[in-house]
């Protein structure tokens, strides 16, 4: 039985695998919404989003075996995102589309002009990135949390509702609600290092 939770590197050799359903199902899962969410802020609708993910996924399967993987030169994220980039550039050149700037006050004349260095385009991917690393310790967390400290937690860290406040509505303490916020995001914090560790 293969490990339901590989290393990065463990998962990129095994994608060279067409037929290694498991692990393009992994890689779905890992990278699929960070594809689609980054792909969405560059203003495609959701239907062209959903179509350019798919078109990455077969840019990934048709050059993984060619990759050599060192992660010090870059990693596997920095080629996917020079693959979604230039997947973003064919979509603009064939619909001949332009699409907002970063600040969106005006309008690039396609992706090809805000692709250059500076744009800034690397920095949304690794936040869309971290974003995504973010929602899938809390997806690990929050069931292993007991409900009261995952609701001190929330309301507090994720809805600004003040201590007082969320302590009223739990029937705890103040500080029975700061320390269940701390232990919440001790958690938080050692289970996205160890998906970070994981990452190629």
């Amino acid at each position: 039985m293969s490990d339901p939770n590989p290393t990065r590197a463990t998962l990129v050799y095994r994608l060279r695998d067409h037929a290694d359903n498991d692990a393009w199902n992994q890689f779905l899962d890992l990278y699929g919404q960070t594809i689609f969410q980054f792909v969405r802020s560059r203003g495609l609708q959701d239907a062209d989003a959903a179509d350019l993910v798919q078109e990455v996924f077969r840019r990934v399967g048709n050059a993984i075996g060619r990759l050599e993987y060192e992660k010090a030169k870059g990693g596997f994220r920095a080629w996917l995102f020079t693959i979604t980039r230039n997947c973003l550039n064919t979509h603009y050149d064939k619909n001949k589309r332009v699409i907002p700037t970063l600040n969106d006050s005006s309008l690039g004349g396609g992706f090809g002009n805000i692709a250059s260095t500076g744009d800034g385009l690397d920095e949304r991917w690794e936040k869309e990135f971290q974003k995504q690393i973010m929602l899938q310790a809390i997806e690990i967390i929050k069931p292993a949390t007991e409900q009261n400290t995952w609701a001190a937690f929330e309301m507090t860290a994720m809805q600004n509702v003040s201590a007082d406040d969320a302590g009223q509505t739990l029937g705890m303490s103040r500080g029975a609600v700061y320390v269940a916020r701390s232990r919440v995001t001790s958690k938080l914090r050692d289970e996205v290092k160890r998906l970070m560790d994981r990452e190629v």
